[in-house]
């Protein structure tokens, strides 16, 4: 394979923003959930080893599992400055990591199960307090494996099949919005070309949301769906590329990437908006510093966060 090495800065196009430092790695601290925040802030949760579970069969970052209850460490990037918070008590085990507006965030478990009749489904998202503190918690469906906040604190999520064939009535649409109060506020009333089977990937762009699917039909494909929330109108255009890992856009132009999985690198994908349909403009195999596994794409307002391994790029659309 003929890999060309990450230019870093080079051309302004693809840049090393933060490093996990040697010295948390020394003390035990992982790196786990992480998500970039509407104001292109980056957030990361670190957590010990002592509250760590490792999987044999699971490759990467995802294989720990955390112990309940455990304690962990916000990490926020922006503008070249770090900031640290404790968070204490956790007594959930996430899939995502959101931030929301004033200093608050948001965590998710992917799965969430369904109790008595009279209880309804457990809760699987938790909103924090800028200290660290539980605020809120609900559900928001089940199987997650896409989500992302909006400007506003608006939740939207992507389901996989499990949930979109489990029962959960706001799962089985594919595609939904939330409030920050674990209200849906957004569905996709049969608006959308082909039955979602799985999420892949989200993004926002301004005002907008994104969210990237496949479909379980025999003539399905990919599918990149803009959701204008004052609105609720959705847009849906087939994607140029089939299961990305990350998207972001800018007016017309889109990047999107595809991990060789557990590898150093990714296939970089630019593309443009000739009316209604979205274009392949040029293709490359880029090599990383760190290993790429699940969950390693998100697209702010024309910039898509990479995580590579402990080292989080940014590539510009």
């Amino acid at each position: 394979m003929n890999l060309r090495p990450l230019a870093v800065g080079s051309d302004g196009a693809i840049r090393t923003v933060w490093r996990l430092p040697a010295v948390d790695v020394v003390r035990g601290r992982r790196a786990l959930w992480w998500s970039v925040g509407p104001t292109g802030q980056l957030a990361v949760l670190l957590v010990h080893e002592r509250y760590l579970d490792r999987s044999r069969y699971i490759k990467g970052w995802v294989g720990w599992q955390p112990k309940l209850p455990f304690t962990g460490e916000l990490v926020t990037v922006a503008g070249g400055e770090e900031r640290r918070r404790l968070v204490e008590g956790i007594r959930m085990r996430p899939s995502h990591l959101a931030l929301l507006p004033d200093s608050r965030f948001l965590l998710v478990s992917g799965r969430t199960s369904r109790g008595e009749a009279e209880e309804g489904w457990a809760s699987n998202a938790v909103v924090f307090s800028p200290s660290g503190t539980p605020e809120a918690e609900f559900c928001v469906g089940d199987d997650i494996p896409a989500l992302a906040t909006d400007a506003h604190g608006g939740i939207w999520t992507a389901y996989g099949d499990a949930g979109i064939y489990g029962g959960h009535p706001e799962s089985g649409g594919g595609l939904a919005g939330w409030d920050v109060r674990g209200r849906a506020s957004w569905a996709p009333g049969g608006r959308l070309p082909q039955c979602p089977l799985h999420g892949c990937t989200a993004a926002t762009e301004e005002d907008q949301v994104w969210l990237v699917w496949y479909s379980s039909t025999s003539s399905g494909g990919t599918f990149l769906s803009r959701i204008t929330p004052s609105t609720g109108d959705v847009v849906s255009y087939v994607s140029p590329v089939r299961t990305p890992d990350g998207f972001a856009v800018r007016g017309d132009r889109a990047v999107l990437t595809r991990r060789d999985h557990n590898k150093r690198s990714v296939e970089v994908v630019r593309a443009a908006l000739d009316g209604t349909t979205w274009t392949v403009t040029s293709r490359r195999r880029v090599r990383v510093p760190g290993r790429v596994v699940m969950h390693c794409g998100q697209g702010r307002d024309g910039f898509l966060w990479l995580r590579a391994g402990n080292t989080w790029l940014r590539i510009e659309a």
